[in-house]
């Protein structure tokens, strides 16, 4: 069996696969394989890889999947030990999969772990997705160290100690293959965005830890695939968000917690409007009639969860902490 597979998810990437393959291929150790899972591209992704790089393994969806089916149907074919699941658009460093691989030996319990994830067009900065670990709070909304809502830190080492996390980034998500499994995998029904968090909650739900480990650093481009002013993406954001509370929020938590993001995202709503953004207004109430028309079948998956947890959820609100209180930065465990 291969010790790990390093996978990336293709959809129309050839100036990503061009620009940052030759670094990743470098990079990788001898108990390491490549493997490029292509989403039905539509340019010469593919006839790119197969000139230039013949000997990475290629596996071909018959159509765009989205992030979370298509990498499901590619691990489906893939025999190894630990996954990484790799975006396109991410330049690796040299000895990045070293430390994660001998932290995930040296704790059967470790699950999960993501490498600290830097911005490619400031390297000094974390990035968005991801930063140094991602973290909840009891609202559902997504935050990190080193990123609060659109406040992105300078990196100078002051988060590089290797701490449990709530939720891996997508990114650059490295899993063992038999949790991911047992699991059943990223929901498909995400399509793409929030899926990690909804992964990761279920992971913890199972008992498994989810670190950081900054002693490995990528460099993120970013919105490689969704541009971050893409309707769509606001859609799938406040939609897969709502999605994500259902399936893994405690009985005792779903009234309170629902009750307060429903006004929440009204509010953002409007926001957007005043800015003049029509087409996210708009997305935002698509996304909530989304929820209510696939209520049932996303609350039947609770019943499939191990068991509901509230562990390590940030028993606060990140909106109220940021715009009234001024706390942009989180250190793992506090604002400040």
């Amino acid at each position: 069996m291969i010790r790990l597979s390093v996978v990336i998810l293709n959809w129309n990437g050839r100036k990503f696969l061009e620009k940052f393959l030759p670094s990743l291929v470098r990079s990788l150790p001898d108990y390491a394989e490549l493997v490029v899972a292509d989403n039905a591209s539509t340019d010469d992704s593919l006839s790119f890889l197969e000139k230039h790089y013949p000997d990475i393994r290629i596996l071909r969806n018959d159509r765009n999947e989205g992030f979370a089916r298509g990498y499901n149907l590619a691990m489906e074919q893939i025999d190894s030990e630990y996954f990484c699941l790799l975006n396109s658009d991410i330049e690796v460093t040299d000895h990045w999969i070293e430390p994660v691989i001998e932290m995930m030996d040296a704790n059967e319990k470790i699950a999960v772990v993501q490498p600290k994830i830097l911005s490619y067009a400031q390297p000094e900065m974390f990035e968005y997705a991801g930063a140094s670990g991602g973290f909840i709070d009891k609202y559902g909304y997504p935050f990190c160290r080193g990123r609060v809502f659109s406040t992105l830190e300078k990196d100078e080492g002051q988060y590089d100690d290797p701490i449990d996390i709530f939720w891996a980034t997508g990114a650059a998500m490295f899993v063992r293959s038999d949790v991911y499994r047992t699991m059943g995998g990223l929901d498909g029904d995400f399509f793409a965005h929030m899926e990690e968090i909804d992964f990761c909650w279920r992971i913890k739900n199972a008992g498994f830890k989810i670190k950081v480990c900054p002693q490995s650093s990528v460099l993120h481009v970013g919105g490689g695939t969704l541009p971050k002013n893409n309707s769509f993406k606001t859609y799938l954001n406040f939609r897969n968000n709502l999605f994500l509370l259902l399936k893994n929020l405690p009985d005792n938590r779903i009234a309170r917690t629902f009750a307060l993001r429903f006004f929440l995202d009204q509010i953002a709503a409007v926001f957007f409007l005043l800015q003049f953004h029509v087409k996210d207004f708009i997305a935002v109430y698509k996304a909530m009639f989304s929820f209510a028309k696939h209520y049932k079948e996303c609350k039947a998956k609770r019943n499939t969860m191990p068991k509901l947890a509230y562990t390590d959820v940030y028993d606060g609100s990140v909106v109220f902490l940021n715009y009234f209180k001024r706390k942009r930065h989180f250190n793992g465990q506090q604002f400040f």
